[in-house]
């Protein structure tokens, strides 16, 4: 076997995964039809891959249509997650394309007996010399694309792009304005079923006894399934599951569960538990400086909910030994592997397709209420059966994202300049996803009657952006550093990826730190931060967000701003963010000025869109939200319990976009969390001039923080 020459193009990543073109790519009745492994989720990625399309095509992009992702035919992209939708799939898509545009302007050639480099191709339509033509549609019975892409066509330059760099109109938005059934929540197949899934409050209970007489003459029950602690209901109607599911909870009797950490003591439990320690990075001086003081401090944040606007939901049909799964899981193929493990059946068995839910925000209990529509399913005798978790379940039992505990010490020498730099990270891991591991990490997987471990939550590896370490590695210039993670190996609350997974805490901590760093040594944050900068892009968003926001405005009582800077992963887009906020009974937010480079912004409103929902999610966070438990349940389960940010209090957000079509594009879902979060601690310090490195930042944290420092 000749080995792959070294000069051969290389393929951008997924394309390398999954080369066969007509993976990717096929034309139907004056349509294209284009498949990618990620998932619309909100994030607007169905509009932006239509664009790449439609750009290397040279067609329309009203003939674009986005196909589902299915295990059936689609790419296997992994997961959709990290912001990487535009930089994985938008460049495997564009680089298909282009092959195929080359592809078939050979055939052309072939039918019409002149020069490839003679035709123009425009909506599709492939015109040559002397009024010949033909087209994509005309052309695609003669040509098959069942090939493996090659490298060797070039994609259009930034310049020739029609489509990249304009706000085209969300191709998703039409059918949620009009209530068109887009949602899994609003989907019904012919004889579907109802299910619903009785769970205890308690932490990991045990089922001792089930009154299954009192459910069972019910009108429209159709059968109670249990197997082990795992049990569910399928009625014909959804008032039916629920009364069905009310009558068992009434007399179900639980087992003491599990015992919960002390929430009062939570930063001391992160850190006196059993861990694995990793070191993350480090650096040491070429010229060590002399340490004259250290400065040390402690940051915190919670547990947070995803708090999707609507509960997880599934539907699930059995054919004989083979299952079809609807589900928003944001990794079809990953969800399709955990399945076989439980089902015990080959992947073959099993086709996982996408349907979009409603909110997503990493690893919620879209995966879970999957395998309860499929071990439901299994006994509605080939019926499909629709199972949706409840608000409750959705806040007590879905994954949360990791609390975390942070330290941060600087050596300073005699003029107070950072002569070295100690970052420690205390947390569970931050993915617990399906798919990436031999056993399942699946809700219902632990409850069956021969049950699989509990999954111990992991971190990505650093080259994938990392987990409780992620923007750990500090982007400023210190002379030396050292930074280590702590990874739980017990985890009495269930966690897994929350957008940003580590970054929004560690983002806190540093430029929370780098604020009181500034403040001790009397100089403006926002020139200590560019002073300790040498990326000139990192440089261009703080400078553009000052300038935007006039940064320092006058002081005012009770009135305060704050800087804060990261670029997502240090490798992804950078983000920088001026904080207004008002200090009285509770904090408010009244501006956030941000500035932002993603590189090449394939649609500039979507961009805009995605920085602006993060601002505000990160509003929430940084003001509100905090899974909230005693030493047996989750007590957070209802919206009263988890407040999260009213549209009264969303801040005006302003976006400086700096556009780059020259570079490669990055992702912008999860760049804005972080920066906005720290720029608001600091402008609350400027307010009030009360440090709170506990989030969120509460009025309870207020007081607790002016008794401190008082």
């Amino acid at each position: 076997m000749t080995a792959p020459s070294s000069s051969a193009p290389k393929l951008p990543v997924s394309l390398a995964v999954n080369p066969l073109l007509s993976t990717w790519i096929r034309f139907s009745e004056g349509h294209v039809m284009v498949s990618s492994g990620k998932v619309e989720i909100g994030q607007g990625i169905v509009t932006a891959l239509a664009q790449i399309a439609a750009d290397e095509l040279d067609v329309d992009i009203g003939r674009v249509q986005m196909v589902r992702a299915s295990t059936a035919a689609s790419p296997n992209e992994g997961v959709t997650s990290g912001s990487l939708s535009v930089q994985q799939s938008g460049r495997a898509i564009r680089q298909a394309c282009a092959e195929v545009r080359q592809i078939f302007l050979a055939a052309a050639s072939d039918r019409l007996g002149v020069g490839s480099d003679t035709f123009a191709i425009k909506d599709g339509t492939i015109s040559g010399p002397g009024n010949i033509s033909t087209s994509y549609w005309e052309l695609a019975s003669e040509v098959s694309l069942d090939r493996e892409a090659t490298g060797s066509a070039v994609p259009k330059p930034s310049t020739r792009r029609a489509q990249a760099g304009n706000s085209v109109l969300r191709l998703d938005i039409p059918d949620k304005v009009f209530a068109q059934p887009r949602f899994i929540h609003d989907q019904s197949l012919p004889g579907m079923l109802h299910g619903r899934v009785l769970r205890s409050e308690m932490a990991r209970a045990k089922l001792v006894e089930l009154p299954e007489q009192s459910a069972c003459g019910l009108v429209g029950m159709v059968d109670i399934v249990r197997d082990g602690n795992f049990v569910g209901v399928i009625s014909q109607t959804e008032d039916g599951a629920e009364a069905a599911l009310k009558k068992l909870r009434a007399g179900a009797v639980w087992s003491p569960g599990a015992t919960l950490p002390d929430e009062s003591e939570l930063a001391e439990w992160l850190k006196t538990q059993p861990s694995e320690a990793t070191l993350i990075d480090e650096r040491a001086a070429s010229v060590p400086g002399e340490t004259k003081r250290i400065m040390r401090r402690q940051y915190t944040r919670p547990y947070i909910a995803h708090a999707s606007i609507a509960p997880s939901c599934a539907m699930a049909q059995w054919t004989g030994e083979h299952v079809h799964v609807w589900t928003h899981s944001q990794g079809v193929y990953f969800l399709r592997a955990d399945l076989a493990l439980v089902l015990k059946l080959p992947v073959e068995n099993i086709t996982v397709e996408h349907m979009e839910g409603a909110g997503c925000y990493g690893h919620n209990a879209a995966d879970d209420v999957a395998l309860d529509a499929v071990l439901l399913a299994k006994a509605a005798s080939g019926r499909p059966v629709r199972v949706q978790w409840s608000r409750q379940d959705e806040m007590s039992h879905a994954p949360f994202g990791a609390a975390m505990a942070i330290e941060i010490e600087a050596d300073l020498d005699a003029q107070g300049e950072i002569v070295g730099w100690r970052h420690g990270i205390w947390s569970n891991g931050h993915t617990a996803r399906p798919g990436r591991a031999a056993q399942p990490a699946l809700l219902a997987a632990t409850e069956l009657k021969n049950p699989f471990p509990r999954y111990i939550a992991t971190n990505p590896p650093q080259a994938n952006g990392g987990g409780a370490d992620r923007n750990s590695v500090p982007l400023y210039e210190f002379p030396s550093w050292q930074i280590k993670c702590h990874r739980l190996l017990t985890m009495p609350i269930r966690t897994s990826a929350l957008r940003t997974l580590g970054a929004q805490g560690n983002v806190f901590a540093i430029e929370s730190f780098i604020d009181e760093l500034a403040s001790e040594r009397g100089e403006d944050p926002l020139a200590f931060r560019l002073r300790h900068l040498r990326d000139s892009r990192a440089q261009d968003v703080i400078r553009s967000v000052a300038k935007r926001a006039r940064w320092k405005p006058d002081k005012q009582t009770g009135r305060g701003y704050g800087i804060g800077f990261a670029r997502y992963k240090n490798t992804g887009a950078y983000c920088a963010v001026i904080a207004e906020v008002e200090g009285a009974e509770d904090i408010i937010v009244k501006r956030l000025t941000i500035a932002v480079d993603v590189g090449e912004a394939i649609n500039p409103d979507g961009v805009l869109n995605q920085i602006e929902g993060g601002a505000i999610q990160a509003t929430s966070w940084a003001l509100k939200e905090r899974v909230r438990f005693d030493r047996h349940r989750i007590t957070s389960d209802t919206w009263s319990e988890y407040p999260i940010i009213r549209f009264s209090e969303v801040p005006e957000v302003q976006i400086e976009l700096i556009q780059r079509p020259e570079s490669e594009p990055l992702g912008a879902g999860e760049a804005a969390h972080g920066p906005v979060t720290a720029a608001i601690a600091n402008a609350v310090y400027d307010a009030l001039e009360i440090r709170v490195r506990d989030l969120p930042i509460t009025r309870d944290r207020l007081i607790t923080a002016m008794e401190l420092s008082g």
